[in-house]
């Protein structure tokens, strides 16, 4: 993963809404990092995979349909709180704004973000077991590990970094895509500008699968 991805994932992709974030272009400083170090949790949890019924969701965008089963079992609260976004319609015209290539495609709907938004507590990868695998869901957050709100990323390539290291928080990976791969790859190859889409796809609606 480029060091320089890491950062601007860390700072909550370039201009999120949120008062509470950070410009992509700043730089934490060591006295933040270090503080947010020290409460990262050091447990290191087994490698877990959503168990049979697990809810599952459909991303539909202009550029074809992504499915994703969600892992309720071991990431309730960040389940609940990005279901909570699918049924009040959301993510509905939406974009997946961000892409890089052996990285991540990040979205949301940044015209419906608000300082109001309330945060998640991180629910960690080392603690968790769900890890930023090929095809992972997880959220974006800032540099704060509980800022996580409604924008989320999709893991192009297994993302080890992410899940943190000992005194290091991770993203908080909450599952995993099972059908169309072929998009999110489509989606990271697409024209970008830094690493910004050219021209953002459309997310025309979240739902979960009946």
């Amino acid at each position: 993963m480029p060091a320089a991805a890491a950062v601007a994932l860390a700072l909550c992709a370039w201009g999120c809404s949120n008062a509470n974030t950070s410009s992509a272009s700043a730089s934490a400083s060591p006295a933040a990092v270090a503080a947010v170090a020290s409460e990262a949790p050091q447990t290191v949890a087994a490698v877990v995979a959503p168990p049979a019924g697990s809810p599952k969701v459909r991303i539909v965008t202009t550029a074809g349909t992504i499915v994703v089963v969600l892992d309720q079992a071991h990431a309730p609260k960040t389940v609940a709180n990005f279901l909570k976004y699918v049924d009040s319609k959301f993510y509905d015209g939406g974009t997946f704004f961000r892409a890089i290539v052996g990285f991540v495609i990040q979205g949301g709907n940044k015209t419906r973000e608000s300082p109001n938004d309330h945060p998640i507590p991180l629910e960690d990868p080392k603690v968790t077991g769900v890890r930023n695998v090929d095809g992972a869901i997880a959220m974006a957050r800032t540099s704060d590990p509980d800022s996580a709100t409604s924008e989320f990323f999709i893991d192009d390539g297994a993302q080890t970094s992410l899940d943190g290291a000992p005194g290091s928080p991770g993203y908080a990976a909450f599952g995993r895509v099972t059908s169309g791969m072929a998009v999110v790859h489509k989606i990271v190859h697409l024209p970008v500008n830094g690493d910004q889409l050219v021209t953002p796809v459309t997310i025309v609606k979240i739902e979960r699968v009946k």
